[in-house]
């Protein structure tokens, strides 16, 4: 039987090598795993390493927005060819992000005329539920988990009160993500009108293909004018009611004004893609007239598998190179690839303040010990790495230069940047650049300042995890 294994392996890495876009790194990683456990190594690779078709999410839009992407186009062309006038707010230094963003994932430069951040996750819901109370015509709502608990039942109870009330309410959730939900859960929302649909539904409970690529993102759209993006899901533990992770530190803008069409566009796409029996199509109530030049510049960047540009490790890249004073970064789980790493060592051995923080706490042990292993290479080089212990870290955030920031549902690791669909704001505004760093400092004095001592004082079991578990990172 092992031969019989050793054999598919052998076929299954020449078409990893050939015929798959994985990175040499992933590849080699996938490959060592089918040698060394070839039975189970060919069971994780069906789970894990398939790469998802194209056919699958390639079903044509069922509407279009010709408006958003004429500005889009317009913007493009006017910035290739130096003609392009950015609005005041904009400094021209982020002009090649902006271009970038925009040529590589639809993203036209827009604004928001007003941007709340929210760090805790009861002032964050409570905020969107405040503004579900007073939505009059739509309400969509695109979560990775939702949980059947106290905050999902009163999140489903409000939405069934406005769905019955006339207001088209739409739910989109990730399979596997909100797999723990009862097969009821939705009934009384479906009953008073509102839609529900599931991205990627598993196919078999115990063999999915497509388990290795999740939808990511976490977004909200009320009315067309108002918009969340960030990091917190729908859940108890998210609003610090879950003894096992204490208080849950997180980060999400709530935005108004025309950035808001961005998220509205993003969700259509989503939605189209997951929801066969109720397709979206355009109408301009979805997108009311605003004024894309008024208020803080933004883009807002999706990226996913299908994408092989990787383009919000690209944004996080740009941001990066450009720092001349500092870079705050925080994120749950730090598994970067070399060019993520090398533009961090870079800039801290030009002189830019580097500070990376992460959660003291683990919520999955393997992944915790690659972003220590990962976090102790840039010691060396002079970035400062800070441990948050107040809880549960799980904030994906890039401030630099406390002029311009990035914050939504993409960690700093190889799983966002290359197997998930994710979502992040990146902000061209220092008025909230520095509200974001002063929130990064708050939060350094709940955290500790790890050392190389630190790392050298650890039993050579923890640093063998570390090791082994970096090696395995590109599968991570």
């Amino acid at each position: 039987m092992s031969n019989v294994f050793i054999f598919i392996n052998l076929v299954l890495a020449f078409f990893i090598l050939f015929f798959e876009r994985k990175t040499a790194s992933s590849a080699w990683a996938w490959i060592l795993i089918l040698f060394f456990i070839p039975i189970l190594g060919f069971v994780l690779y069906l789970l894990f390493g398939k790469p998802l078709r194209r056919s699958r999410l390639n079903r044509p839009v069922a509407y279009e927005n010709r408006d958003f992407m004429d500005e889009k186009d317009r913007q493009l062309a006017e910035m290739k060819s130096r003609s392009f006038q950015p609005p005041a707010a904009l400094e021209g230094k982020w002009l090649d992000i902006v271009q970038m963003n925009a040529a590589r994932t639809d993203a036209p430069l827009s604004a928001a005329t007003d941007i709340q951040i929210f760090n805790d996750g009861k002032r964050k819901f409570d905020a969107l539920f405040q503004d579900i109370r007073s939505a009059s015509k739509h309400i969509h709502l695109q979560y990775f988990i939702l949980n059947d608990d106290d905050l999902g039942r009163e999140l489903m109870s409000l939405l069934t009160e406005k769905a019955d009330q006339g207001v088209k309410v739409l739910f989109l959730y990730d399979d596997l993500g909100s797999s723990s939900l009862p097969k009821h859960f939705f009934d009384a929302f479906r009953e008073a009108g509102g839609k529900t649909a599931a991205f990627l539904p598993a196919m078999l409970t115990s063999i999915n293909p497509r388990l290795n690529h999740r939808n990511h993102r976490k977004l909200a759209v009320i009315d067309g004018h108002t918009g969340y993006i960030g990091g917190f899901n729908v859940g108890d533990e998210y609003i610090g009611k879950k003894k096992e992770f204490g208080y849950w530190r997180d980060t999400h803008l709530r935005i108004e004004g025309e950035a808001v069409h961005s998220l509205q566009n993003r969700f259509f796409i989503d939605w189209n893609q997951a929801a066969e029996k109720y397709p979206m199509k355009y109408a301009e109530t979805y997108f009311p007239k605003m004024d894309h030049r008024e208020g803080a510049p933004m883009q807002i960047v999706s990226s996913g598998p299908l994408d092989t540009h990787e383009d919000i490790k690209n944004g996080y890249l740009k941001l990066i190179h450009h720092a001349r004073d500092s870079i705050y970064l925080q994120t749950p789980y730090f598994i970067p690839d070399k060019s993520i790493m090398d533009a961090l060592r870079t800039a801290a051995l030009g002189g830019v303040d580097v500070q990376l923080m992460i959660p003291h706490q683990a919520d999955h042990l393997f992944v915790h010990s690659a972003t220590l292993s990962f976090a102790r290479d840039l010691l060396e080089d002079g970035v400062k790495v800070h441990s948050y212990k107040n809880g549960f870290l799980h904030a994906k955030t890039l401030v630099v230069d406390r002029q311009a920031y990035s914050v939504g549902s993409a960690n700093m690791d190889v799983r966002s940047f290359a197997l998930n669909f994710e979502l992040n704001a990146f902000v061209y505004d220092a008025g909230s650049a520095q509200e974001m760093a002063d929130l990064f400092l708050q939060d350094r004095k709940l955290a500790v300042e790890l050392t190389d001592a630190d790392f050298k004082q650890q039993h050579w079991i923890e640093k063998a995890k570390q090791d082994i578990a970096k090696l395995v990172s590109p599968i991570l």
